[in-house]
């Protein structure tokens, strides 16, 4: 099934703000930012570890969230009454491949 194509200029708007690209740098690895998490991480990480890893609120967390996910950079999973994230290793290569080739 072939993907959707990405949104770069969604994609630009949400890399511009730096806890968005602090927050996909820490959903690269989330073993080692994330581990604490009681929940497999295959699942994502759950927003509530996001929200303490920043120090910012629940609310802005969310909305940091939602805007990564609007641009296909994040996919959420809800488990039970938690929702998890995971990052678009597709739409991130892709974005990447159609920045090098169109700089």
């Amino acid at each position: 099934m072939k993907q959707d194509p990405i949104d770069i200029d969604a994609i630009h708007k949400a890399l511009a703000n730096p806890v968005r690209r602090q927050i996909l740098a820490a959903l690269k690895t989330p073993e080692i930012y994330f581990s604490e998490q009681e929940h497999p991480l295959d699942f994502g990480v759950c927003a509530g570890q996001i929200d303490r890893y920043t120090g910012l609120s629940q609310s802005t967390v969310s909305a940091h969230l939602a805007v990564l996910q609007r641009a296909g950079l994040v996919i959420p999973r809800k488990v039970g009454q938690w929702i998890f994230f995971k990052r678009n290793e597709e739409a991130i290569q892709e974005f990447l491949r159609t920045i090098n080739g169109d700089l």
